[in-house]
């Protein structure tokens, strides 16, 4: 999903480049006011996951790989405006240090891997959990479609730039044919993943997963108890 410079035209990259700095902007601000002492440090823990598990490429079809988007995976976790800076973050360092994706399509990339997933993923998470009943089960199941719809969506979103500016010869109904398929089997592992790591987290303390902030954990309902009865 990486976009390399040159890719799509100046006029596209500058104008990604706006909306991202606006939704970072905007992302900052809300962040001061919502963010606990509690979960600040899950957001650096996010962040630094990400990173690695991006670094790791899993086998697609036809000789593509893909890696974790971490977009929605960040917002479940530490919610929307923390979540973004932290994937935000992930993409500035792998374009300043190992030139993953090129620095004029910056903008780009934090669009397609940090807001559009982080936002739509999170928003599609919360729309699931409403009809489904408040457990460890229903925020897994949750995550996993949110994660592979997310990565759909941001791949149709790129289809979209490219069309508008997109330097390459292939027809437009080509690269979305090609990006949503290819995407598709990339939801599903980044859904799994996503899936695994959401549910780990939610067994031992749910009240640290931005998503699951409405679920109790057994270890404290016990100390509850046991502090009632003395």
């Amino acid at each position: 999903m990486h976009v390399p410079d040159g890719f799509l035209s100046a006029g596209v990259s500058v104008a990604t480049g706006v909306v991202s700095a606006g939704g970072i902007g905007y992302s900052l601000m809300r962040a001061k006011e919502s963010l606990s002492d509690r979960l600040a440090p899950m957001a650096g823990l996010v962040a630094a996951f990400v990173f690695a598990v991006q670094m790791l490429n899993f086998p697609v079809a036809a000789g593509t790989s893909g890696h974790l988007l971490g977009g929605a995976l960040a917002c479940i976790m530490v919610g929307p405006w923390a979540g973004t800076i932290a994937v935000a973050i992930v993409l500035v360092v792998q374009a300043l240090l190992f030139a993953d994706g090129g620095l004029t399509a910056l903008g780009t990339n934090i669009l397609l891997i940090s807001i559009i997933p982080g936002w739509t993923g999170l928003a599609i998470f919360f729309g699931i959990r409403k009809f489904l009943p408040a457990s460890r089960g229903s925020v897994v199941a949750a995550s996993f479609v949110a994660a592979l719809l997310s990565v759909v969506i941001a791949a149709f979103a790129f289809t979209i730039l490219y069309a508008i500016g997109g330097s390459g010869n292939a027809p437009v109904s080509t690269v979305l044919a090609a990006m949503l398929s290819v995407h598709f089997l990339v939801g599903i592992g980044e859904g799994l993943i996503t899936a695994m790591t959401v549910g780990a987290v939610v067994a031992v303390r749910p009240d640290l997963v931005y998503g699951a902030h409405d679920l109790m954990p057994e270890l404290q309902l016990g100390s509850d108890v046991a502090v009632g009865r003395s």
